[in-house]
């Protein structure tokens, strides 16, 4: 098959959508497709390239209004990817692939992974939910990521007969704990990894880290980067929390093999699933996560490889920390129990493999 995606950004440029996107496509080539990826670049500079046997094709991008990229050629581009394609993937959400998908003139399969809701920007999501339900009923499959969302998504209630869920998978192979050195830290570690945004709930992991007797490590970088830095003098915690930026993947690994515990305190919906936590479960860590009405707790299981606490709580944070720090033997069995789970359900494999037979049952 011909298998176009279509997405807002891709390799180099990182983010969680942008890794999903790359694992299917390389998947795609690896299994002797004619794989293809349609994306704006993040900067005014376009053009075309093969990378690990994906063709990519991005448009300039001019701007971005609410996250969403001015990229003029991104439509025409799309268009004549899609003209010969068997299979056009679409990656939500992306409201300029929604508007250019009205001018593709696409006779193939046309499959949407629906990643999240658009959460916060509620005044352009009644202009724009008409035309994303549209859309949606005009496409012939949908994937979503857990059954949380497929459920919770108001989005989604309406297209539930053509809706399957597959896990988002990370490649276990780059995993291995047995093969990376951890750092000499004095103390034990507590890591968060991501984006330092309005909805990753860092500040109720700063206010924790008073709370308890370890180094707090938080890897990425953001918005909100500044705030936490002054949240962290104020509380007086500057020796025990550190920020330690964008890090290359290979001191990332070293962060995940150092930590005692992961922690992932998102606070809003946007974090609709989190894939930083088969990370840290590849490397045998608990994880400490919230009771969003996403895949989040749902990735990481209260009780069988972490616990779930109620967001907004830096007290409940703490409190599961706490617990986690101080029992040696519960962190080695729930870290066992995580790399289990990341192994039988969260392999990248499988979700390439579910994925391709998902465009093969829309084609027949």
């Amino acid at each position: 098959m011909k298998i176009v995606h279509a997405g807002k950004y891709y390799y180099p440029d990182k983010g969680g959508i942008e890794q999903v996107i790359q694992t299917l496509a390389e998947g795609a080539a690896d299994r002797g497709h004619d794989a293809n990826v349609v994306a704006a670049a993040s900067g005014w500079r376009g053009g075309s390239f093969k990378h690990n046997g994906v063709d990519v094709t991005k448009s300039g991008e001019m701007a971005q209004m609410m996250g969403v990229p001015a990229a003029p050629t991104y439509p025409l581009k799309l268009r004549r990817a899609a003209q010969s394609a068997d299979v056009v993937h679409h990656h939500l959400p992306n409201p300029l692939d929604v508007g250019s998908s009205f001018i593709l003139n696409h006779d193939g399969v046309d499959i949407v992974t629906y990643h999240s809701d658009i959460v916060r920007q509620s005044e352009f999501l009644r202009a724009y939910r008409p035309i994303l339900r549209k859309f949606l009923k005009s496409v012939d499959g949908i994937i979503t990521t857990s059954p949380q969302l497929r459920e919770n998504s108001s989005i989604l209630k309406e297209f539930q007969e053509k809706t399957t869920v597959i896990p988002l998978g990370i490649d276990l192979e780059q995993y291995r704990p047995d093969e990376i050195q951890s750092y000499d830290i004095d103390k034990p570690v507590v890591l968060f990894v991501g984006r330092l945004n309005y909805y990753k709930g860092v500040e109720y992991l700063v206010r924790a880290a008073a709370q308890i007797n370890a180094r707090v490590v938080i890897v990425g970088d953001g918005d909100r980067r500044e705030s936490l830095e002054e949240l962290t003098t104020e509380l007086g915690v500057d020796d025990c929390v550190s920020f330690e930026g964008k890090v290359s993947e290979q001191s990332l690994k070293r962060w995940y093999k150092t930590a005692d515990v992961f922690a992932l305190p998102s606070i809003e919906p946007s974090e609709a699933f989190g894939v930083v936590q088969l990370e840290a479960m590849a490397f045998e860590t608990p994880v400490v996560n919230t009771d969003l009405p996403t895949g989040v707790p749902w990735v990481s299981k209260d009780g069988e490889t972490g616990f779930t606490i109620h967001s907004s709580s830096s007290e409940q944070l703490s409190e599961a920390l706490r617990k986690l720090l101080l029992d040696e033997g519960l962190r080695n069995h729930l870290g066992t129990k995580a790399r289990q789970r990341v192994e039988e359900k969260f392999e990248k494999n499988h979700m390439v493999n579910k994925t391709i037979k998902f465009y093969e049952q829309n084609n027949e």
